[in-house]
């Protein structure tokens, strides 16, 4: 196996440049932001071709070098994004994405960490995880996603984060714990696809019944429209309160408003386009066989990537 110094050395612009994915898929996980993300990206870059030639061959990996770049940056923003959200107009859910194979490339074969502790990729996009992230310190998060998610090892981080390895696996473990605590029983990945469609369909019928028997009692639904579009401004709490607010919304559709099955953070979601634009993008979350969250973005802000899916 190729190690990540031995594919630093010597690296060109071709090498350089193939890093941009990988640079993609951490700082949208640590920042739940694909804007923000980009962002990040084209700074490291920008520090990158800021230094002189005789800087960059003097670094042993490049690779290893944007990585920890784009993850200083990120740990900045995702102090400074707290005070942003306070003044956020209504509650904030990450910007979702659209079919996830596009975001889940990443390191593979990597033995050092504890298969335990791994996370793979493609589960890292899922918006309960990413929601579960945002209840995390800072420091928290990037020290659980180095590691866990992108095989970090703890000495590594360190030298990232500027804390000793034994304190990044502290960390880690915190933030573990927080998933653990707000993980539920997750049904069959092939069931999903089903719990979805019926949540459709029995939507587009408004058979407020069949919509109750989808939605767990105590279920909750969550909308973000940053203050840009109308949407539902606190969170809908029991399945029988979100039915009856799903046929209301359903009863004021208009003709052009469609609702397609779309893969939402690389799981089952659902896109409302109105004359052929999406509008809103709901996630769900899934217990058992129920829906026991659905996250509903309507911000037009976080819809940018969908307008070709």
């Amino acid at each position: 196996m190729t190690t990540r110094s031995e594919q630093g050395r010597g690296a060109g612009l071709s090498a350089i440049v193939s890093e941009r994915r990988q640079l993609t898929n951490l700082a949208y996980r640590l920042l739940g932001s694909l804007a923000e993300a980009e962002d990040v990206v084209q700074e490291t870059y920008a520090r990158w071709y800021a230094m002189s030639r005789q800087q960059q061959e003097a670094i042993e990996s490049p690779g290893a070098w944007l990585m920890t770049v784009a993850s200083r940056i990120c740990l900045n923003l995702l102090g400074s994004a707290r005070v942003r959200r306070e003044r956020y107009v209504g509650d904030w859910i990450p910007e979702p994405l659209p079919d996830g194979r596009e975001w889940i490339t990443g390191r593979a074969g990597d033995t050092t960490v504890d298969p335990a502790d791994r996370v793979t990729l493609d589960e890292s996009i899922n918006m309960a995880f990413l929601v579960v992230l945002e209840s995390m310190t800072p420091a928290e998060r990037v020290a659980f996603i180095l590691h866990d998610v992108f095989r970090y090892a703890f000495a590594e981080v360190a030298e990232i984060l500027g804390r000793t390895p034994a304190a990044c696996r502290q960390l880690a473990a915190a933030a573990r714990r927080r998933l653990r605590t707000a993980q539920a029983p997750v049904p069959p990945t092939a069931r999903r696809p089903d719990v979805v469609r019926a949540f459709k369909q029995a939507w587009e019928a408004k058979d407020i019944d069949a919509l109750i028997g989808l939605l767990d009692p105590d279920a909750t639904a969550i909308a973000d429209g940053g203050g840009l579009a109308l949407t539902f401004v606190d969170p809908i709490e029991g399945g029988e309160q979100i039915a009856r607010a799903w046929v209301d919304i359903a009863n004021r559709a208009t003709s052009s408003m469609a609702i397609l099955e779309r893969t939402v953070n690389g799981q089952p979601g659902l896109v409302a386009q109105q004359d052929g634009v999406t509008v809103t993008v709901f996630a769900f979350d899934i217990a058992g066989d129920r829906i026991s969250r659905i996250w509903v973005v309507r911000n037009p802000e976080k819809l940018g990537p969908w307008t070709t899916a």
